[in-house]
């Protein structure tokens, strides 16, 4: 049986790797929500974040036990939709595939390539038929913020790009780095991505990737190891930390975007 959530908060921060503060979080309690999907990542915290009331979820657990191609996406995004959530912000770690985007500096992508093999992608399995259009899939009005906060903070950036998302949980192999870097002229690659922000459409949440570069991918003759990818994180960790406090309280309550009406015209 699912139990009645009695929760109303907007924004959700969906933590990627090494983001897992939730004791920056004021007044804060935890809540398990309860999915037809089975469980989430880990129990939800909510509290006061910059001023805003905030969930957090860490999208591969407290102890980072949920491998990329394992995460309970759909029972995520469900129960964050369940409390009111209507925007997400989701710091995550990325490859680099350009010369120009060196470890540490902040990406914020506009479009993706799904290259996920085994996932479940949407909520809509049979009964209804949605295609909900991604051809923007993040929410413009967030991106601007967060540009601005990234301008305003000196913080390396690029405020486009193409991320592509692999299923994971291994590397990618030489010709497939190269693959994405010259026949998808993409920008950075992660695990996480897909299906997490198609989800977020579907349920009309605004979502935000903040893709944090943590090393260059194979194709820069250099290999990738966890290790270089801890280290860089942590020293990411501070400015993704101040980010937020600065980002967060330019976020309106009121949202000026289309995320909202994503199924306005989705179903047959």
């Amino acid at each position: 049986m699912i139990k009645e959530i009695k929760e109303n908060v907007e924004i959700a921060i969906i933590g990627g790797t090494g983001v897992y503060d939730p004791g920056a979080l004021t007044n804060a309690k935890q809540i398990k929500i309860y999915t037809p999907y089975g469980a989430t990542s880990e129990i939800t915290t909510i509290g006061t974040y910059a001023g805003k009331r905030v969930a957090f979820l860490p999208r591969h657990g407290c102890h980072h036990h949920c491998p990329p191609h394992n995460i309970p996406f759909r029972a995520n995004i469900w129960a964050l939709h369940e409390i009111g959530v209507k925007r997400i912000i989701a710091p995550c770690a990325v490859g680099s595939l350009r010369e120009e985007l060196p470890p540490g500096c902040f990406v914020f992508p506009d479009q993706f390539f799904d290259f996920t093999k085994n996932r479940e992608s949407s909520f809509y399995d049979g009964g209804e038929v949605c295609h909900v259009s991604v051809a923007e899939p993040f929410c413009k009005e967030l991106r601007q913020f967060a540009i601005e906060t990234a301008q305003e903070m000196h913080i390396a950036h690029s405020d486009h790009g193409t991320s592509v998302c692999i299923e994971g949980p291994r590397f990618s192999t030489k010709a497939e780095s190269n693959f994405f870097r010259n026949a998808v002229d993409a920008h950075v690659i992660g695990m996480t991505l897909v299906p997490e922000c198609v989800l977020a459409r579907e349920k009309e949440i605004c979502y935000i990737p903040i893709a944090m570069v943590t090393d260059y991918d194979v194709w820069h003759e250099e290999p990738v190891t966890t290790e270089a990818v801890k280290q860089t994180m942590i020293k990411n960790l501070e400015t993704i930390k101040n980010f937020l406090i600065k980002f967060l309280p330019k976020i309106p309550s009121d949202r000026t975007c289309d995320c909202e009406k994503a199924l306005d015209d989705a179903f047959i």
